[in-house]
């Protein structure tokens, strides 16, 4: 099974592609979507929601994984991030990939062992349980993290559907 988690911003989308099979995960590719920073509001969802599309029909993933909305302290960036999370839904709806979401807790909890985990101890372990030679950038470790969480947990998911 492929997992593509998704970690959505408007400014960074990080994506991470992990494959799942009896001998444990592997990472399929990684990466950022960054849309120019110059460009409206509106160009960079559209890019966001190309760059979604492009990803989906490259590596065919069965499900993904997204980290729920957490509430910010400012409510402008909430609605920029949940505009963000839309498209990356909406292009996984338009490409028939399953949608599962998890908590920051759950994700952090699930790859560190500590729901209160730092980004640092997120990306280390993400680092360690695919065998990465680099280090992937915050956005792309939270991105991973949300496949690896949601394939190891992946059969249960189905059944709280």
């Amino acid at each position: 099974m492929i997992v593509l988690g998704v970690d959505p911003g408007s400014r960074t989308t990080g994506y991470g592609i992990v494959r799942k099979t009896p001998q444990g995960l592997t990472c399929v590719g990684f990466g950022h979507i960054t849309p120019p920073s110059n460009a409206p509001f509106y160009d960079r969802l559209h890019e966001i929601f190309l760059s979604m599309l492009n990803l989906m029909d490259e590596f065919k993933p069965a499900e993904m994984a997204v980290e729920e909305v957490f509430y910010a302290k400012n409510a402008k960036s909430s609605l920029k991030l949940g505009h963000a999370r839309g498209v990356v839904m909406i292009a996984a709806v338009h490409c028939g990939v399953k949608i599962y979401e998890y908590s920051p807790l759950e994700i952090k909890k699930a790859v560190v062992g500590y729901g209160r985990a730092t980004k640092d101890q997120v990306r280390a372990m993400v680092k360690m349980i695919l065998k990465l030679k680099e280090d992937p950038g915050y956005d792309t470790s939270d991105a991973l993290a949300a496949a690896i969480c949601h394939a190891n947990w992946s059969q249960f998911a189905r059944q709280r559907r």
